[in-house]
């Protein structure tokens, strides 16, 4: 996984409550095995007409949110099913970073083991930034996970909190296997002295 030190990216902002998992991947397309290759489905029902036109009315698709790696969202984001292909689509899509009041923990833990940071900040303070992006103050945010802080580019800094394990997984670049694959030393050395057990008794 690639670690997650800083980050600046243009944003994309979804005013939307309640987002489900449904919504960012519907069902039908839940039928691959690989990781990638959901991005292009991301929001599909928002992002399409009937017509299989792009929906003009979709935040996602307005010319200021192309080439977005950074997703200002709002409450109770990633809420309904646990599906981890939610996050999968995000990431395929090209986001890194999701911003939002609060997250559906499911999807919230899921974001952290598959290399995408979920930024929590207050309400209203997320409610400025919708606003201010909204008149055109600001285009890209610079998050440094490391300090622990958002900048927009138009100089106001954010900080949040971040749980220090998730926040060393990310920065070195960790999934649940890669943080077992530290200690392969000490397993390998483990399952000897097992064998070797075994055989004597």
């Amino acid at each position: 996984m690639e670690p997650f030190v800083k980050h600046e990216g243009r944003v994309a902002l979804l005013s939307r409550v309640n987002v489900d998992t449904d919504q960012i991947i519907p069902k039908q397309f839940l039928k691959r095995i690989e990781r990638d290759g959901f991005g292009e489905f991301l929001f599909f029902d928002w992002r399409y007409l009937s017509s299989g036109e792009p929906n003009p009315d979709f935040e996602l698709n307005a010319e200021r949110a192309q080439g977005a790696s950074i997703l200002l969202a709002d409450a109770n984001f990633g809420c309904g099913s646990s599906r981890e292909h939610a996050v999968w689509a995000l990431s395929d899509y090209g986001f890194r970073v999701v911003i939002a009041p609060s997250f559906a923990d499911i999807f919230f833990n899921n974001c952290f083991k598959n290399g995408v940071l979920p930024v929590v900040i207050p309400q209203d303070v997320r409610d400025e930034l919708a606003a201010s992006y909204a008149a055109q103050a600001w285009d890209a945010i610079t998050v440094d996970l490391e300090n622990q802080v958002l900048v927009t580019d138009h100089g106001i800094s954010v900080p949040f909190d971040v749980d220090p394990h998730k926040k060393h997984m990310l920065l070195n670049g960790l999934d649940d296997i890669g943080l077992t694959l530290q200690f392969d030393e000490d397993i390998s050395a483990y399952e000897a002295r097992r064998q070797v057990y075994q055989l004597t008794y």
